[in-house]
């Protein structure tokens, strides 16, 4: 005892305080649909895409409707590496299409969601979950790729971070699977996790009611779509419950057809 008195009495001394806990990591994260680098306008124009990201200022980026060598509307780009470049970060592209080049030697034509990310990834999955494809005549729901995992390091604590697209048919009996297979998928992994993605449908839409009760909705009190001048909220940042969400917004550009949303989370301490 009375050496701890001792050491207290020679701190305040010294005027030295105790140190303070390290206050709780903040991750900026965000959504978006880039409609394959094309604006409101119509207009491919990747540089703009890149513009609009670079101003979100964020750590970790969902996207959707990426295209890396798929066809003329995008002049057959590796949008995915392009856009990662351009922003100096990291990048995980999971193809929902994976289809034969063009010709021999060029590269494979494929769309899908990527994740950017300013933290390395340590480890990236492309899962399967429940598809339509728009691309075979007379074709079934059955499992396909294109739902993007990525585990990054926080102050040297992982993060999960998802990218989807959801189907967008009125019908939602595909979207209803995927949400299952989703919530199955995340399920499986322990830690803080982030689900992004352009849902197409609304946060009260049935459908999404199961991701309700495992994952709190980063509510930006704004549309994202039409990006002109959006009615619906389509695209969402989601995040597990030992996550707080502090802030969220959608943010103004017709860069693409939807508006990005912009959250921010704070990281269990």
């Amino acid at each position: 005892m009375r050496l701890a008195a001792m050491v207290v009495a020679l701190v305040v001394a010294l005027g030295v305080a105790p140190a303070a806990a390290s206050p709780r990591p903040v991750l900026t994260v965000a959504s978006y649909n880039i409609h394959a680098g094309a604006g409101e306008d119509g207009v491919f124009d990747l540089d703009r895409t890149a513009a609009a990201l670079r101003d979100l200022h964020a750590d970790v980026i969902g996207l959707q409707e990426v295209d890396v060598h798929w066809d003329a509307r995008s002049e057959y780009r590796d949008e995915a590496g392009e856009l990662a470049r351009a922003l100096g970060m990291h990048v995980f592209f999971a193809p929902v299409y994976d289809l034969e080049p063009p010709a021999p030697g060029a590269p494979r034509r494929q769309y899908g969601v990527a994740v950017l990310s300013r933290y390395p990834i340590l480890a990236a999955r492309n899962h399967e979950i429940t598809r339509w494809s728009t691309l075979t005549p007379d074709a079934e729901p059955a499992p396909a790729p294109g739902f993007a995992e990525v585990t990054v390091a926080v102050r040297r604590a992982p993060v999960r971070v998802y990218a989807t697209h959801l189907d967008y048919r009125a019908d939602p009996a595909v979207r209803e699977a995927q949400v299952a297979d989703m919530l199955g998928i995340l399920g499986r992994a322990r830690g803080p996790k982030i689900l992004t993605g352009d849902f197409n449908a609304e946060p009260a839409a049935p459908e999404l009611t199961p991701l309700w009760t495992k994952l709190a909705d980063a509510d930006p009190h704004g549309g994202t779509y039409p990006a002109a001048d959006p009615v619906k909220r389509l695209d969402f940042v989601t995040a597990s419950r030992d996550l707080a969400i502090r802030a969220a917004r959608t943010v103004a550009t017709t860069a693409s057809d939807h508006r990005p949303v912009l959250a921010q989370l704070t990281l269990p301490g």
